[in-house]
């Protein structure tokens, strides 16, 4: 036999142990993340509030402009000079000054004012709900680094099982109880345990890279003091006509809805007033003119406008009963979600503690070599499983949470203890 199966396997488990010395001695500098009230109480910097500011900005000051009346026009005018015979010269000639205003008549400022107002107030609700989403994405990012942080915990508590089972497995294999090959099976599962952690170091730091984005924090985050995944959701009732989505639909319809009636004054005619002086030079006089001016409305009566505003209308009516619909379902999905996700997290406690006494009689048993090396491997895994999966049920919490804090209209956990 080659004599790299008959070495023992003590070299082999003394690099993994040295190996995870290294990685527990001496760990990178932490900078904890800040709790997750407080990066919420620093969100009116994110990047998605400041548009909605800016947009909610524009829409007001389109508010203040649709109240501004239109202003005066000024004509001047000289007829009757510089002509033939009588009209040489300048001394015939009538000179106009006048001043044109639009009256608005039919209604037309205040119709302008009210499709403004409601854009103004449609943008301010797709403010809120820009706020919402982006306090859903801040929550989300700092949940899945929390987890990705403590499965690579497991994965490290996961490695020093292993290798401590592995020890356990030389022992007996030095005292001639355990053939050659189980101590080779221990050098695998910790090489094997070793890959896991790197590959959960590695999901960790790009998490935590994540949150820093989306956090904007000016150093990177290497650890998670505040939890988010500990805490329990409110549950709050909340109607659903008071969904950020349905409010938003429903100011679009009205919006819409006015701008029929801007259509349909603009059908009729313009009315303008003019008043002015005009000077005769042969008389030496001068006199006032007035008048009014509209167009005739035989071509255009922007009956294609009106069409399309009434289809615009049509089409916000629509989307208003498709937000009404995907509010109660997406409601009832995820309350039914965040009370699955409860009875998960209970579950998953509950099969932690039976998974650590599994392993803890399991290796008493193989010590005293009454079990074998595969039923702790299995019971060992059955472990870090378990553990694994009450991380999973308490994201999976945090999602669902996400979602019915944006049909509530507010941000993950507000008013949670």
């Amino acid at each position: 036999m080659p004599p790299s199966y008959r070495r023992p396997p003590r070299f082999a488990v003394g690099c993994a142990l040295a190996a995870l010395a290294v990685t527990l001695a001496s760990p990178s500098q932490a900078d904890p993340a800040p709790s997750f009230a407080d990066l919420l109480a620093q969100l009116d910097q994110a990047p998605a509030t400041l548009e909605a500011d800016a947009l909610s900005d524009a829409a007001q000051a389109q508010l203040r402009q649709a109240g501004v009346r239109p202003n005066p026009t000024v004509g001047l005018t000289s007829e009757n000079g510089f002509g033939t015979r009588d009209f040489s010269g300048y001394g015939n000639a009538e000179t106009t000054l006048s001043i044109t205003q639009d009256l608005e008549l039919w209604g037309r400022r205040s119709a302008r004012i009210d499709v403004a107002r409601a854009e103004a107030g449609t943008a301010g609700l797709r403010r809120n709900l820009a706020v919402v989403d982006a306090a859903g994405r801040l929550a989300l990012a700092y949940a899945t680094a929390e987890a990705a942080q403590r499965r690579f915990d497991l994965a490290e508590e996961f490695l020093a099982l292993t290798l401590a089972d592995a020890r356990a497995a030389l022992v007996l294999v030095q005292e001639g109880r355990e053939p050659l090959l189980r101590g080779i099976q221990g050098e695998s599962e910790a090489a094997a345990a070793r890959a896991s952690l790197d590959e959960a170091q590695a999901e960790r730091d790009a998490a935590f890279a994540r949150l820093t984005a989306i956090a904007m924090l000016p150093t990177p985050v290497t650890e998670i003091e505040a939890s988010l995944l500990d805490r329990t959701p409110a549950m709050a009732i909340v109607p659903v006509l008071a969904a950020p989505t349905v409010r938003v639909a429903e100011a679009e319809r009205t919006s819409a809805e006015r701008r029929i009636a801007v259509e349909r004054i603009r059908a009729r005619p313009d009315v303008s007033a003019s008043v002015g002086v005009r000077r005769f030079e042969a008389q030496n006089a001068t006199a006032l003119t007035i008048g009014l001016s509209l167009p005739l409305p035989l071509f255009d009566r922007n009956r294609g406008n009106i069409e399309a505003a009434q289809a615009q209308f049509r089409a916000a009516d629509a989307r208003l009963s498709g937000a009404l619909q995907d509010a109660q379902a997406d409601r009832a999905a995820a309350r039914a979600r965040l009370g699955a996700s409860a009875s998960r997290v209970s579950a998953s406690e509950a099969g932690i503690a039976s998974a650590e006494e599994a392993y803890r009689l399991s290796r008493i048993g193989f010590e005293a070599g009454r079990i074998s090396q595969l039923e702790l491997r299995l019971t060992r895994t059955t472990l870090i499983n378990a553990r694994n999966a009450a991380v999973d049920a308490r994201l999976a919490r945090v999602r669902a949470e996400i979602d019915l804090a944006r049909q509530d209209g507010r941000a993950p956990f507000q008013g949670a203890e």
